[in-house]
């Protein structure tokens, strides 16, 4: 254990992890995301708990695993606001070196934590502030790995990469350098923010991470998760407007990996700014300018963007 203080002491760290559960009303799956901490095979972590304004027991809950448990759990209450403002929040209170956000609903492997680290100290000491962290893959509860493998068993690129070049899709997972978060807060904006938004300016700055084809987390689709409200274009749709403008205004250099993802985004633009427009909704943020080829994207798919945006008044 010496030589894991003495390195992180060189990141002014207490823990070699902080594992953030931002929540609300969870007390009935918080269980098993706190069973899986307990078995961990690596402990040197802490576990920061932000309760976005819960209405049920999940304080009492979490005062008996703090008298319990072998690992430090720091719970921090506030008022009802979003889960990116509890995850700002719960990356600023955290005081390990990595992050690991484990959502209330979710599960680690037993070895999570302990395979992240060798994957990280791996990376060469003098390359490491180059990275955002180590990314893996998640499963079902029978098993089964959701969404996309990488392309190689280990290999490093950015988000944007990742994403346009290599299309790879589906639920990812892993952890993330503090210093980095800290960096590229999520905007709290009213509403849904994509991920991807931050995932992308970390890229723009020159960030990558590392891939590998390793499981480290139990992935339990929820009701109320995105995936579930696909309807609920009202509720979603500045945030998704604000990724299909990013696609159209930033990451048209990877138009050629990936031609269809910007006539995707194009339709997305249309739809989700009439739903904007007709909700009257006060921007928090600059239009991005649009080059001329993005205009043309936009024009080309204009009526099927119009088309989609009837359909979800309809279906309302």
């Amino acid at each position: 254990m010496s030589l894991i203080y003495k390195k992180l002491r060189q990141f002014k760290a207490s823990y070699q992890f902080s594992v953030l559960t931002p929540t609300f009303n969870r007390a009935h799956t918080l269980g098993r995301a706190y069973e899986s901490l307990v078995k961990q095979t690596y402990q040197c972590f802490e576990w920061v708990i932000v309760d976005d304004g819960s209405t049920d027991n999940t304080a009492q809950l979490v005062r008996q695993w703090q008298k319990e448990a072998t690992f430090p759990i720091v719970y921090q209450w506030q008022e009802n606001q979003h889960k990116k403002a509890a995850f700002n929040h719960g990356v600023r209170q955290a005081k390990g070196e990595l992050i690991v956000v484990l959502d209330s609903d979710d599960t680690l492997l037993p070895n999570a934590l302990s395979e992240m680290l060798q994957v990280w100290w791996a990376i060469p000491k003098a390359k490491r502030q180059q990275f955002v962290g180590v990314t893996g893959l998640c499963q079902t509860p029978d098993g089964h790995v959701v969404g996309d493998l990488f392309p190689y068993d280990r290999f490093e690129a950015n988000a944007l990469d990742l994403f346009f070049k290599y299309q790879v899709r589906g639920e990812k997972f892993g952890c993330l350098n503090r210093s980095v978060l800290l960096r590229f807060p999520f905007p709290e904006y009213p509403g849904f923010v994509p991920e991807s938004l931050v995932w992308r300016s970390i890229a723009r700055a020159g960030y990558v991470h590392c891939f590998v084809n390793k499981v480290f987390r139990v992935y339990y689709p929820s009701t109320d998760s995105l995936s579930q409200q696909g309807k609920q274009t009202n509720q979603h749709a500045f945030g998704l407007w604000l990724l299909a403008q990013d696609t159209l205004a930033k990451c048209m250099p990877w138009y050629h990996d990936a031609p269809k993802e910007f006539f995707y985004a194009a339709i997305r633009y249309v739809r989700f700014w009439l739903h904007v427009h007709q909700l009257k909704v006060q921007t928090p943020c600059a239009v991005l300018p649009l080059s001329f080829k993005a205009k043309v994207l936009i024009a080309l798919m204009a009526p099927l963007g119009g088309v989609l945006f009837l359909r979800d008044r309809w279906l309302r």
